[in-house]
């Protein structure tokens, strides 16, 4: 089955209207457009305008498939409180920068519940709905069944809620960008393509310069010999064989009755002796 409103603005608008919609008709829209009973699907203008199948009843006379028509419009925000919308958000950067790079806060709705307004559908006021179907309830499971797309079309593109309330997103960032601080980020976050300069020749001349000629000697010696370095002197330890004196005398894998201690203290001096011997 088909999951929708999979993101957080999806299952908002879901949740938005089951608060004031049958659930029982909610869970048949869900199965109409689950199973691809919605034909066509568009949004101009802030109205959706759906064909959805009908299904076939012979108990009210429905031997064929009908196609209903079917609208829903949600209550745009007027000019006035839109400008008021951006002037709120144009005080701040984080909001600003989010949605110039067409990304959605997850605060946005913060904003318009400081004016008394809601992006998200508020009510079943917020909506005005139509379908040519004979179901005299509304929402009918076509109305229903188009809910869900439009909450599977805000997982892909939640500022189709913009558009739903009468501004698009193109008009949203232009009017962010005529205030001062959204002028600043606009430009900050603009990329400047680099400026492309024309070769002269498609290929790579070497440049040619004097060989500088050595002799053997300086050749495999330097302009000047590294300085002799001496080794460097390990100090004896205070203690000889000290980790061994750490683990106790006779351990389980020592068979001989010489200790095992002491057999280590000559092999750690001999090693000692046949090193300075080396230097």
């Amino acid at each position: 089955m088909t999951q929708f409103s999979r993101t957080w603005w999806g299952q908002r608008f879901i949740q938005a209207l089951e608060e004031f919609t049958d659930s029982g008709r909610l869970s048949r829209g869900r199965s109409y457009a689950t199973n691809g009973r919605i034909m066509s699907y568009k949004l101009d203008q802030g109205t959706v305008e759906a064909k959805v199948r009908g299904s076939i009843n012979p108990y009210f006379d429905v031997y064929e498939e009908p196609i209903y028509k079917t609208s829903i419009t949600i209550k745009a925000i007027s000019a006035s409180q839109w400008t008021k919308v951006i002037q709120k958000i144009a005080t701040r950067a984080d909001l600003l920068t989010k949605l110039l790079m067409s990304e959605m806060p997850d605060d946005i709705e913060d904003v318009f519940s400081e004016l008394n307004l809601h992006l998200l559908p508020h009510s079943e006021r917020d909506f005005k709905t139509n379908c040519s179907c004979p179901d005299y309830a509304n929402p009918c499971k076509h109305i229903a069944g188009v809910y869900y797309l439009l909450a599977s079309a805000l997982d892909k593109d939640p500022f189709v809620m913009f558009a739903l309330r009468g501004l698009s997103r193109e008009s949203l960032q232009a009017e962010l960008v005529k205030t001062p601080l959204g002028a600043n980020l606009a430009s900050a976050l603009t990329i400047k393509e680099p400026q492309l300069q024309p070769a002269a020749s498609y290929y790579t001349y070497l440049a040619t310069r004097a060989a500088q000629i050595a002799s053997h000697k300086e050749f495999w010696t330097g302009a000047a010999r590294l300085p002799i370095q001496q080794p460097a002197r390990t100090a004896q330890p205070a203690v000889p064989a000290l980790l061994i004196k750490k683990q106790g005398d006779y351990p389980a894998f020592w068979h001989k009755n010489a200790s095992f201690i002491k057999t280590m203290e000559e092999l750690y001096e001999r090693v000692r002796t046949k090193n300075k011997q080396m230097k």
